[in-house]
């Protein structure tokens, strides 16, 4: 189970987003309303509150803040190394240790100041000094903005970071870049590491997890390794460093036998000697790569022999850790390919087949076993005569297990990439089909139709049915031409032939056309009309047909033209009582008549006008319920207009506490 967790680290605000949240928290959630008519005891009251709730909301969110990111020295030392390595253990306790002494700081702000408004004669007095310490409190939150900056940074990268258990099974893979580590988790595990054929394409550590033997085990890929010394490494092979320091796991060295990876065996070798160190009290096997590009077989005798010297050296690690014991030197060198998968499972099974012999091993080596062994007895059946019982497999299941060899030997993937790849098979789902007859797999399945199989409801002479129809059909099509054929009758010339053939041929996609947009109309988006190309009709148009006619199209569009301008310019009527009270003395009588028309229209209506459709019978009926409205929205104003507080106390004093005889009981209601 994985003990740390640091998805769950909340989010630090930045130092202005800090001061925005408390101080907005101390608005809403204390009184807001004081007057200098109150006590000087209940002022003084007021302002402590506030200063003291400032302050509370400061340490609640420091302390979270603190709480929530680990400490190096209690945390696994695996983990507190891997923060030392990514973001400087000094810097990172430097920004807490900032916190915590603004924290502190804070706390004495407010102790001082609570002290001081304490003592405070007036209302002025005792608002100056809260806002005092409020503004300290906000000033030493703003001067630690780079820390809590830090601090929200780190926080991110850690979510980032991939949950490993230290205490857990665990196979690490290492060695020099590009030597094939990525491939072999992607092939064991569903980690989906990128791979790619250049150096530290891997800059991270990643973790994946396989099954062996119905237990659960953690493989960790990490980034490459150059021979150097310790000083000059960078953080992304401190990160492999640090993991095969501190982690209890069974170490897969990874050797490029090809030399594909860019580095010789010589320089694999040398990087394999340096950090041997660290393999020390750990199972660690040698793992040959890229062999269906260099056999192990065909290699030079030089690199023979560092190869050799590697297996001496892993088997003497393995003995070391096992006691001495015999047959140490097997299974510490494997060759594998991880492009062909040739080897893969077997390295993958060796490595946890050494952690489970560890953990035995180890068990056997602590105090508990011998208390463990007064309670164990293995029962061991005696033999009742001399007859060889072997174990007795039913044919189904050797069947079965023969089946599943071969369908695991030609995969799908394999049949893919032999018959064109993605995008040019396509699989048959048909083919796992379980029927009585193997020759039925690719027929067509029939039609279900309400419970009813379709195929037995076709007719024998259906292709001779639809010939008579489609036979039918065109006797009907040319029973519809009927009209046009009187012209026939009638002797035409060759002009008269071709133009009556036009007119058919356009009347018949004109039909085609008709049908085609009734059928889609429900489907059919709607067009604008000025952007709906195949409109009908507008002037354009009829000028263009107009003038294809041999007609002159211009006084058509120029008559259509006005009737529109005229329609939508047409003005209202002047009424006549602006004419009537036109003066007729007046020298401007044009503009007289137009100003009166103007501030006619621009008159508001009397509120005792009936209009018709309003519901009422004169004047006097809707000035009366006017009135009745408004005294009706008097109360209800008068209650919204409490005051400026946020909280309102509606009734000052209420009946039930006021009222009545003292009843025997608590008074310190009265």
């Amino acid at each position: 189970m994985v003990q740390y967790n640091f998805k769950k680290i909340t989010v630090v605000p930045s130092g202005k987003d800090f001061v925005d949240i408390i101080l907005s928290r101390t608005q809403r959630q204390t009184p807001t309303v004081v007057h200098k008519g109150y006590a000087i005891s209940r002022l003084r009251q007021f302002y402590m509150r506030k200063v003291k709730f400032t302050q509370q909301n400061f340490h609640d969110k420091l302390s979270a803040i603190i709480d929530d990111f680990p400490r190096l020295d209690d945390v696994h030392p695996f983990y507190g190394d891997l923060l030392n390595v990514l973001y400087d253990k000094d810097h990172y306790k430097l920004a807490l240790g900032q916190i915590n002494t603004a924290r502190n700081l804070i706390a004495k702000v407010a102790k001082d100041y609570v002290r001081l408004i304490k003592y405070g004669d007036s209302l002025y007095r005792c608002k100056s000094l809260k806002v005092a310490a409020l503004g300290r409190m906000c000033t030493i939150v703003k001067r630690i903005g780079p820390s809590l900056a830090y601090l929200e940074q780190v926080r991110q990268h850690m979510a980032r970071l991939p949950s490993i258990d230290p205490n857990t099974r665990t196979i690490l893979i290492c060695g020099y870049p590009n030597v094939g580590k990525s491939s072999f988790i992607n092939k064991i595990t569903r980690a989906d590491v990128d791979v790619q054929p250049y150096a530290f394409t891997t800059k991270s550590l990643f973790v994946g997890h396989t099954d062996y033997k119905y237990l659960r085990y953690q493989v960790i890929d990490t980034p490459g390794i150059l021979d150097h010394p310790l000083e000059d490494r960078n953080t992304i092979e401190m990160l492999s460093i640090t993991a095969l320091a501190h982690l209890k796991a069974a170490v897969l060295f990874f050797l490029d036998v090809s030399g594909s990876c860019g580095y010789s065996i010589a320089q694999q070798a040398a990087l394999f000697h340096s950090i041997k160190p660290l393999f020390a009290n750990k199972p660690l096997i040698v793992v040959c790569n890229k062999i269906d590009l260099q056999p192990l077989e065909t290699l030079a005798e030089e690199d023979a022999k560092l190869v050799a010297e590697m297996r001496a050296e892993a088997a003497k690690n393995i003995g070391g850790f096992f006691g001495n014991q015999e047959g140490g030197d097997d299974g510490v060198l494997l060759s594998m390919s991880a492009l062909k998968e040739e080897g893969v499972i077997a390295v993958k099974n060796a490595a946890c087949e050494r952690l489970l012999e560890q953990r035995v091993e180890i068990k056997m080596k602590s105090q508990k076993i011998s208390s463990c062994l007064n309670r164990i007895h293995v029962a061991m059946p005696k033999p009742r005569d001399g007859k060889e019982r072997l174990p007795c497999i039913p044919q189904a299941v050797l069947d079965a297990r023969a089946r599943a060899a071969k369908e695991a030997r030609n995969l799908e993937k394999d049949i893919e990439n032999e018959n064109g790849g993605a995008g040019v098979y396509s699989a048959s789902l048909k083919k796992r089909y379980i029927l009585a007859n193997e020759e039925w797999k690719e027929d067509d399945i029939p039609e279900i139709m309400d419970g009813h199989n379709v195929a037995d409801f076709i007719d024998p002479d259906i292709l001779q049915r639809l010939e008579e129809l489609e036979r039918e059909e065109g006797l009907r099509m040319a029973g519809e031409g009927d009209e046009d054929d009187e012209m026939e009758e009638v002797e035409l010339n060759p002009d008269e032939k071709e133009a009556l053939a036009a007119i058919r041929k356009k009347k018949k996609m004109l039909v085609v056309e008709h049908r085609l947009k009734k059928s889609t109309a429900e489907s059919r988006p709607t067009v604008p009309r000025k952007f709906d190309k195949n409109r009908e009709y507008g002037l354009n148009r009829m000028g263009r047909h107009l003038s294809g006619l041999g007609l002159d199209p211009s006084a058509a569009i120029e008559r259509i033209r006005s009737r529109s301008l005229s329609r939508q310019g047409r003005k209202r009527e002047r009424s006549i009582g602006v004419e009537e009270n036109a003066d007729a003395m007046d020298i401007d009588q044009p503009n007289k008549k137009q100003r009166l028309l103007s501030r006619s229209r621009s008159r508001s209506r009397p509120p005792g006008e009936v209009v018709p459709g309003d519901g009422f019978k004169d004047s006097a009926q809707k000035l009366k319920a006017i009135k009745i409205g408004k005294k009706a929205s008097k109360k209800r104003n008068k209650d919204a207009r409490k005051g400026e507080a946020d909280r309102v106390i509606v009734n000052l004093k209420p009946k039930h506490l006021f009222s009545g005889k003292r009843s025997i009981g608590k008074t310190d209601r009265r």
